[in-house]
Formats: C-alpha cells, sequence, structure tokens
C-alpha cells in the first residue's frame, strides 16, 4: 500500500478538495481526512489499472508497477485494502455534522462504484459501444467531481450547483490525458507512453485526431472556467480552483 501510494504524482484529487475548501471559506485541515481517502481510492484504481487482466502496465509514477514489484496477488489485495482504507478514515477522522459526512461517503462511494468508477471501468474493458464522453464522465469524471462535491456536501452546501463545473473538469482532465498518452515521454508521464494506442483503446485522440482533442481540451477548458465561474458565485474565491483548472488544461505529465 505505501509502495504505491507514496510513490508521487501530482495528487490533483486532495488539492482540489483543499481549493474547494478554500474557496468556502472553510479552513483546509478540516476536509484532510476526506481528501485523503480521495487520494487512497485514486491509488487503488491505479493499481488494479495496472494489472495484467487490465491494462498490463509495469511502470506507473516513474517506477514498477506494484504488481511487478510485489506480485499480482499482494496488488490486488494492497487496492482492496486501499479502498476500505479510505472509508475507515473519513469515518473515524473526519469531523462534521454526522448527517453532512454521511452523505459525503454516500456520494464518494456512488462516485467509485458501478454508476461511477467502476462502472466507466467495465465500459472501458467490455469495448461497450457508448459514447466516449459519457464512459469518461464515469470512469475519470466521477472521482475528479467528487474531490469537489464531498468538500460541499460535508459544509452542508447543495453539489447540484456545482456540477456542470466538476462534470466538465473530469471530461477536460481525460480529453489532456489522451493527448499526453500520444505526445508525451516515458519520463515526464511516469508511465508507458502509448499505452492506450498499444491496446487498441477508444480516446479523443484516436476518434477525432490530435488536433482534433488538442480543440476539444480548449472548449472544455473554457467551459469549466465558466461554469466554475457560475457556480462559485458568493463563494469567497474560486481563485485556487481557476489555477487547478488552468493547470489541467496546460499539463505536460
Amino acid at each position: 500500500m505505501r509502495y504505491s501510494l507514496l510513490a508521487g504524482g501530482k495528487r490533483i484529487r486532495p488539492v482540489l478538495a483543499l481549493a474547494t475548501a478554500r474557496a468556502l471559506d472553510r479552513p483546509t485541515e478540516t476536509v484532510l481526512p476526506i481528501a485523503a481517502a480521495i487520494e487512497l481510492i485514486h491509488t487503488y484504481s491505479l493499481i488494479h489499472d495496472d494489472l495484467p487482466a487490465m491494462d498490463d502496465d509495469d511502470l506507473r509514477r516513474g517506477r514498477p508497477t506494484l504488481h511487478v514489484a510485489h506480485g499480482e496477488d499482494v496488488a490486488i489485495l494492497a487496492g482492496d485494502a486501499l479502498y476500505a482504507e479510505a472509508f475507515r478514515h473519513v469515518l473515524t477522522r473526519q469531523a462534521g455534522d454526522p448527517a453532512h459526512v454521511l452523505a459525503a461517503l454516500a456520494h464518494l462511494a456512488t462516485a467509485t462504484g458501478v454508476n461511477g468508477m467502476v462502472g466507466g471501468q467495465y465500459l472501458d474493458v467490455a469495448s461497450q459501444d457508448v459514447d466516449l464522453r459519457e464512459l469518461h464522465a464515469l470512469k475519470t469524471g466521477r472521482l475528479i467531481g467528487a474531490s469537489v462535491e464531498c468538500v460541499l456536501l460535508i459544509d452542508g452546501r447543495d453539489a447540484e450547483p456545482w456540477r456542470a463545473f466538476t462534470n466538465e473538469l473530469g471530461v477536460l482532465f481525460q480529453i489532456v490525458d489522451d493527448i499526453l498518452d500520444v505526445t508525451g515521454t516515458d519520463d515526464a508521464l511516469g508511465k508507458p507512453q502509448g499505452s492506450d494506442e498499444r491496446q487498441g483503446k477508444r480516446t479523443y485522440v484516436s476518434e477525432f485526431g490530435l488536433e482534433g482533442a488538442r480543440t476539444m481540451a480548449e472548449g472544455s477548458h473554457a467551459k469549466a472556467r465558466a461554469a466554475l465561474a457560475t457556480a462559485a458565485t458568493g463563494s469567497r474565491s474560486p481563485a485556487e480552483l481557476e489555477q487547478i483548472t488552468d493547470f489541467i488544461f496546460t499539463r505536460t505529465s
């Protein structure tokens, strides 16, 4: 578990949670448990994604994937344990109105289950003929969205006005990820470049071409910024969320 969790990474999801707290004028330390839990879940998903039965990758975050370093059996168990630990951590460490914490946990479970991340992963591996945006809105977008929405729920807010922003942010992340899979390097990405193409996966680049994907990323970035401006009306300052949105659009790894 530590081998994968502490290997590095951009920590975009927990950073989104902390930035949301700041936008709500809430001390960031009050949402550290939910932010950490989201990163635990993200790491679990990467461990399982890399398994031979899934993407069969041997490099992650610049080092051998967990199943390569410690065996497939250990990798499966580590991923399972990280998911359980995420919920234990919130239930024992997250302060707040119990009803609000439970609402956030229910949302996190939905975002990572069959109606979210795992459902999207199934559509991906089963090669279901579904809209690409729909697939990635589940596989990638729901957990990114939960990074913002769970903090709103813990704060007793309605997450619905933020949904347009969080949905678009998840799509933007995936479009840029698909572009980098073609244009990046192993060293910069910390994982094998071109793995999606080798596995015959549907991506924004494979379906719309590199320039088409770049144009889509530009449009998605503009939509995300506009949706954030609408959602954050009345918030203290969405400046950090704006910066993260821009980083997701311009990142090179």
